[in-house]
Parts: C-alpha cells; structure tokens; sequence
C-alpha cells in the first residue's frame, strides 16, 4: 500500500514554518467547500491543522478532496503559508498558518458516524461505549487521557526519586475476604480450585515489607465483584504504596509531597504543603460526612441548647433518647421556595430522616415561618447562637441517634452545595480542597450478622491507648487509619498495619475468625509476621478518581479508556458473555440455570 510517511504533526506546524513542503497523517475533523475552494481541517492526538485545496489544483486533486467525509484517514502533502492576517485563528495553536495542499493520499474511509465527534460529544453513554474507539477521538477523551498519562508518569518520577521501589504483585491470589466478592479465576489443571483476581495488594504489599523492602509502591489493577451502583468499576487502579519504621505522620507527610508534586506537575497547581486534619468524630459533627467537601462553609450546629426553651415535642422527644437535633444555617437561604425546601426534605430522607424542620431568619431578628412558632420565646438567642442573619434559612433534623441527625443533615448540606454552584469545577480557576479524616473507629457492628467487624480492613494497628479494651469495648476503639479527601470525594485510604502475629490473632478473633478460619484464609500473612516483621502502613490513592478530580469530571468512566457501563456492561465488546462448551468442560465447570431462568427456559 502507499503510505506518505508524516513529517509533522497536526499540531506542530507554526508561522515560523511558511515556505516549507510538509506531510501530515490524520483524520478529516471538518471540511467546508466554498467557491471551488475546500478547507479541511486534519487532526490527529497533537492537534488540528487547516488544509487547503486552492481552485487551480489538479482536477483529480479536487475531486478527491470533494470525495473526502468526516473522519476518512487520509495524509497531505503541500506548501505551509501564512493566512491572511484576517483569516488568522488565535484559538487555533497552528492558526496563523495553513498547508495548501499538493496531494492527497486516502488510507481508509469511514462509514457514517453513529454521532459526531466534537471537543465533547451529547451522545448518551451507551453509544459512546458502544463507539468507544470513536469517542476517544474526542478532543475532551484525548486531553484527559493524556492527563491520567502524565499523572502515572509524574507518580513513579517522585516515588522513585524518594526511594521507592515499583513492584508487581500477583494477578492470581488466594481468595480472601476483603469487603466484596472476588472475581474467580477457575483453575484447569486443579479441578475445584480458584485463583482469585485482587481487590488490592494488601497483603503482598505486607508481606514485602517484611522482606526487607521498606519502600514499596505500584500503580495496581484491582478487582471487586460489587452490584452495580454509584460511580464504581469492577476493575479499577490504585497507586498502591508500603513504608517500614514508619508512623502515621509519616505517610501523611509522603502523600503530602506526592500530590504536591503530581499537581505541579501536571496542572501547574501549587496545594500547601499539609493538608487540613480533621478527626472522623468532627468530621462527622460539623459536615454529617467523614468525606466534607471543603470547598464551602455551611457547617453543622448543634441545637441542643434551644430545645427546652421552645415546644417542638419531635425535637425534645430525640433529644430525651439520648439523640441530637443538629442545625445547618444557609445564608441567603430564606429565598428558598416551599418545592426547593421539599427537596431537601426528600435527600434528608434517603437517610431515614424522619423529617427537615426550617425557619427563615427575619429583621429584629425574629424567626418566621416552619417551625418558628414553636420557639417564640428564644428567637433572638437562636439567631445570635447559630449566626443567623436576616434573610438566612436554618434547616434542622432531630433523631434518636446522634449519627442519624448528622448523617441525613450531612446529605442536605452535600445538595445545597451543589444548587448553589459551591462545587462547580471552573477550569480557569479550579479548587481542589485536601483535607485528612484521621481517628476512625476499627470497629462497626454488623447488626445482620450479629458481630463486630472491621470498618476498613483487619491488618490495622489499633491506636496504642486501646490495647487494654480491645476485646471488651471494640466499639470505643479507634484505629490508626486515615483517609484524603478532596473536594469531598474519598480520594486514598490507609493505616497503619499490624506486624506482631499476637495482636492480628486478637483482631481475627474480634471480627469474628477463628484460629482454624483465621489460618486458612491468612496463614500465609500470619506466618511472615513471625520472623522479624517491621511495623509498617501505607496508602493507595485510586488514580481514576485522582484523574477525574483533577480534570473536573464526576465520573471515573470519563477517565479510564474503556470502562464497563453501570451494569459492568462493555457495550464495545460485549463481555461479559458465554464461552465455548468445550472451554467450559476443560475448567470441570457446568452453568446452573437460576431459578428465574429456569422457569421461563432462559439460559445465564
């Protein structure tokens, strides 16, 4: 086949370059004809350069260029010229100039697009997975793309330069519980057994450091088998991170300098050189969320005090069960209509909120509407309490439980910052608000299974001043875990790790596993720790979620090259799907029919 290898890209050429001959490679991304001239502009990953057919071009030139379509992949030959001064376009980098061209050469047509590819397309999401390899042509898909590269690239150019070593770790793994369902791998040459693919390198990462490695960290595939809901892959990346001799200060101050490095890297963003400390516990009393986005105020109040001083039998009856009632003040909020209140009402009642009181702050300061003529008494002391100013709308929700109250207020906090434009990503100016949530409890109660389990994971070290309590108040334990938030979104979780044998067997005897169980799932773990194990913690940034932040997008999908759609679906691919017979004997596997497909006939 002929080819007319490039001599430039599409987006390289300048006005510095006019006079010299050129070849470009690319996809036709508009063509306009205009009085027996055609102009069309070629792109490929670096840009977009006009090309011109004048109209004393050869006829099979001409005719050529008539026959071209959006997307054929063609390469052009011709004379860089400057464009007229009037014709220059600054928001082109190659604008001042155009290739007139002296030949063309057609590698491949393209049958008509199933939608057009513009900086950012409308299709909807199945037919852009449908179209992938289309939709990745985009402008917006090719710049971000690029952003998760340069990402990645400036992660081990730091890690390395602090020491680290990158390291893989298995794909294949025993199956061991880790939150979600693994995703097995049958076995042909052992009947009956499994592989299980990763849902993190926990425990390699942990064994590593007890080899001696001391500074570990890889930019891992991870697996979770989870129903399909919110923003979530079933395969996903992770910067995976371990350090020995270490304390929590220690990684902190790490992640602290690898996301300083990566911003300045790849965006020009100076971020501090430490992040905002917050406990769980205040997190969850000022913001109702262990992940605030701090990029507005608005923080929760306790209205404790004011209870008794007004009538509000719902507020005193929570307050009597030992509960909260907790007030958020909008400023500027009283112009909220009656539908925009029920709104909040309906979000506060995912969380099993019972109900969204409200006043809105008047002059004097008096308190007018909703539940203000309960408190008629107090209005002044509530509005001076809780900085209530006129013209300010104060939310309230009352629960038995503390947790409840702040959780479901959270949740209405979370919407009125989005209505109002608090957390909309401006690319001229974005924001991005770091802030650690630290102290977590180790331990949450299972009320289905009736037991304690981990909150984050079973390898955390438990916070030295609870050693004594562990097995008779799990519930009052905090671990040594943190997590990074940014723009109220969990961006990396961590913690340090337990390495002394003794105290994992009373952390597996708390969740739950006994010796027998403990061994068989962990042994291999257990095991290391018994020869010399350092203390050692990490973290794991998950890079898709970075990536988005960074690019101002609320999907990961809109940052991985070929995601799975909301029922970890590949539209493009059609996986998952059925296997060949044969394949299928050859793992001793037989496909039960569920109990729904049975009945109807259908096959799974």
């Amino acid at each position: 086949m002929e080819t007319m290898k490039r001599t430039f890209t599409c987006g390289a050429l300048r006005g510095t370059d006019a006079g010299k001959t050129a070849v470009l490679n690319g996809w036709v991304h508009r063509k306009r004809d205009h009085g027996g001239i055609s102009f069309i502009n070629l792109r490929d990953r670096w840009g977009v350069t006009q090309v011109i057919v004048d109209p004393a071009a050869a006829p099979e030139l001409a005719a050529l260029a008539a026959e071209l379509r959006n997307e054929f992949c063609i390469a052009v030959e011709g004379t860089v010229r400057l464009r007229p001064p009037d014709m220059v376009n600054p928001e082109m980098a190659t604008g001042e100039i155009e290739l007139a061209a002296s030949r063309i050469l057609l590698l491949n047509r393209s049958e008509a697009l199933p939608f057009q590819i513009d900086e950012k397309t409308g299709a909807n999401e199945d037919l852009r997975l449908r179209y992938r390899y289309l939709d990745l042509r985009s402008k917006a898909m090719q710049e971000r793309i690029r952003l998760r590269h340069e990402t990645a690239f400036a992660v081990r150019e730091w890690m390395t330069g602090q020491g680290f070593y990158e390291i893989e770790t298995p794909t294949f793994i025993k199956s061991t519980p880790e939150g979600a369902r693994d995703y097995l791998v049958p076995s042909r040459l052992y009947a009956g057994k499994f592989y299980a693919l990763p849902q993190s390198p926990q425990l390699y990462k942990q064994i590593l450091m007890a080899s001696c490695f001391d500074k570990y960290f890889q930019i891992a595939r991870c697996y979770r088998d989870e129903d399909a809901r919110g923003d979530r892959q079933p395969e996903f990346t992770q910067i995976d991170i371990e350090m020995s001799f270490v304390g929590r200060d220690d990684v902190l101050a790490m992640t602290e300098g690898l996301m300083g490095h990566v911003f300045k890297k790849t965006l020009g963003v100076e971020l501090p050189a430490r992040f905002t400390r917050i406990t769980y516990d205040e997190a969850m009393e000022r913001y109702g969320t262990d992940k605030p986005d701090l990029r507005f105020g608005m923080e929760l109040r306790d209205f404790g005090p004011y209870v008794e001083k007004g009538s509000f039998s719902a507020f005193r009856d929570a307050a009597a069960a030992g509960g909260a009632v907790k007030a958020l003040v909008v400023k500027g909020g009283a112009s909220f209509s009656r539908k925009q209140i029920e709104e909040l009402e309906a979000a506060a009642k995912i969380y099993r909120a019972k109900g969204l009181a409200w006043m809105k702050a008047g002059n004097g300061p008096v308190l007018e509407g909703g539940a203000a003529k309960f408190f008629t008494d107090a209005q002044a002391e509530i509005c001076s309490g809780l900085g209530a100013e006129a013209g300010d709308l104060i939310l309230m929700i009352a629960d038995s439980k503390r947790d409840a109250a702040n959780t479901a207020l959270g949740a209405v906090r979370s919407k009125i910052g989005r209505d109002l434009g608090f957390t909309e990503y401006k690319p001229s100016s974005p924001r991005f608000e770091f802030v650690w949530i630290v102290d977590f409890p180790m331990f949450e109660w299972n009320e289905e299974e009736n037991r304690w389990e981990a909150a984050h994971h079973l390898f955390t070290w438990p916070q030295e001043k609870y050693h004594d309590v562990l097995e008779s108040d799990p519930g009052s334990v905090k671990g040594d875990l943190y997590d990074l938030v940014l723009n109220g979104y969990e961006l990396a979780s961590g913690s340090i790790r337990i390495h002394d044998p003794e105290m994992q067997k009373r952390i597996f005897k708390i969740a739950g596993f006994n010796a027998e169980e403990a061994e068989k799932r962990f042994g291999f773990l257990t095991e290391a720790f018994k020869y010399g194990a350092p203390p050692h913690g990490g973290i794991a940034p998950g890079l898709d979620r970075l990536v988005m932040l960074m690019s101002g997008e609320s999907s990961i999908k809109e940052v991985i090259a070929f995601p799975k759609n909301s029922f970890a679906v590949s539209p493009m691919d059609d996986s998952p799907s059925e296997v060949n017979p044969k394949q299928l004997e050859e793992l001793h596997i037989s496909i039960v029919k569920a109990k729904e497909d049975a009945q109807s006939g259908a096959g799974r």
